[in-house]
């Protein structure tokens, strides 16, 4: 239950705690240990209000496990931020990991008319009989970067670390149980040498789990071995949380495709389209706008459903950014319908760690029926994958018909302002 957090400390040493916080002669992370987490978080949020001159009591108002959030989640907490959650459905989705189930879907947002939208988008999905999805594995990725002193150590380099990839592995999966090398692919530009690490993390993201292989793997074994340094653990060629060619190319995370037939009664009766002018919306805008634009994301908004979905389930909302990538068909299919579908390469998600272990993310988790099964690793992972690409779907499907009706601006109007002008 929310609860406005309260102090248990002695006033006269709260206030001393404070004013010290307030001052910058104390830092956030260096109180006493005998204090609670909520009380630490208290006393940072007053210092906050006593340094800025404002009242911050609604940060205050939360119901997670303070302990665990600020431990695991969130350093120098303060209180939390509320997002609106919002559900659509019923959503039918047939898949290898769903099985054939009809779903809500949980979404956390502040953007007006985009539940709305998206549920409009599951109504058409779901009269049509469901869409067909499907995840594949690529593995997350972690790609340091090494300097060599030219193109004949780069070569003898290179050669080690191919003849040496068991011993390599074993170093990378010896601490974890779930942790397993897919491949290493490098990459070499003149001394730079980097070396693209894909890894299989279960129902992990396995982002971290991935970066403390890499790190033991290069001091115990590859820089003695070799006398190549590593100048960074990160190497921008992973590539974590930015857009790139490399992962819309490769894949990282999870592979994901989600595709529906819908015929012309669902066109007109949910939609208020048809199958003409749908196509000729995805065309122009979504293949051509985007390749005008040089923009590697060939869709109409596959971030807005990926953040509001990764937020409500506790994924790393940075990772939207990767998320956004992909392409959007839409072709013609029979007597005035389309075939529809949504491709994305790039889909870090997770069943377990991170923010999927707070208290309203988890139950959101259980909501979708993303449960880990020690007996089948990685399987709840792929099950959470494959209802982003059904959820994406809907919301792209509701989105080019809005355009081609041109309804999008008074959806906005109607369901997405606060009375501004």
């Amino acid at each position: 239950m929310s609860k406005m957090q309260t102090l248990r400390v002695p006033e006269n040493e709260s206030d001393t705690l404070v004013a010290a916080l307030a001052a910058g002669s104390l830092d956030m992370h260096r109180l006493p240990a005998h204090l609670s987490a909520d009380e630490k978080v208290t006393l940072r949020r007053q210092a906050m209000e006593r340094k800025r001159g404002v009242d911050l009591d609604h940060l205050g108002q939360y119901s997670l496990d303070a302990e665990q959030a600020s431990t695991q989640s969130c350093e120098n907490m303060i209180g939390v931020a509320q997002i609106p959650i919002g559900v659509i459905g019923p959503l039918r989705l047939r898949g290898e990991h769903i099985g054939d189930e009809e779903l809500h879907v949980p979404l956390a947002t502040t953007e007006g008319a985009l539940v709305a939208s998206a549920n409009r988008g599951c109504r058409a999905i779901t009269a049509a009989g469901g869409a067909w999805v499907s995840a594949e594995n690529v593995g997350i990725t972690r790609a340091p970067v090494f300097r060599t002193s030219g193109g004949q150590q780069t070569r003898t380099f290179l050669r080690w670390v191919e003849e040496h990839g068991e011993a390599i592995r074993a170093q990378l999966e010896g601490d974890s149980r779930f942790l397993r090398l897919l491949d290493i692919r490098p990459k070499a530009v003149g001394t730079t040498v980097f070396l693209r690490f894909r890894f299989d993390a279960g129902d992990a993201m396995g982002m971290n789990m991935a970066t403390i292989a890499c790190d033991r793997v290069i001091q115990n074994l590859i820089e003695p071995e070799t006398g190549v340094e590593c100048i960074s653990l990160s190497g921008n060629y992973c590539c974590d949380k930015k857009p790139a060619a490399v992962n819309f190319l490769e894949g990282r995370g999870k592979r994901v495709h989600a595709e529906v037939l819908l015929d012309k009664h669902v066109l007109e009766k949910v939609l208020k389209t048809n199958a003409r002018a749908l196509v000729e919306v995805q065309y122009r805008k979504n293949l051509l706008g985007s390749a005008a634009a040089g923009s590697m994301g060939f869709n109409a908004h596959y971030a807005n459903i990926v953040a509001a979905l990764f937020i409500a389930a506790g994924q790393d909302p940075a990772q939207v950014v990767e998320g956004s990538l992909g392409i959007t068909c839409v072709e013609h299919h029979g007597p005035e319908g389309v075939y529809a579908s949504v491709d994305m390469p790039d889909c870090p998600v997770a069943a377990i760690g991170g923010g999927t272990g707070l208290a309203t993310q988890r139950q959101v988790l259980d909501l979708l029926g993303v449960r880990v099964d020690a007996e089948r690793p990685g399987k709840a992972a792929m099950r959470l994958a494959e209802i982003v690409g059904g959820a994406v779907l809907a919301g792209e499907l509701s989105l080019l018909a809005a355009l081609t009706s041109r309804d999008l601006a008074r959806a906005h109007q109607r369901l997405g302002r606060s009375g501004e002008r």
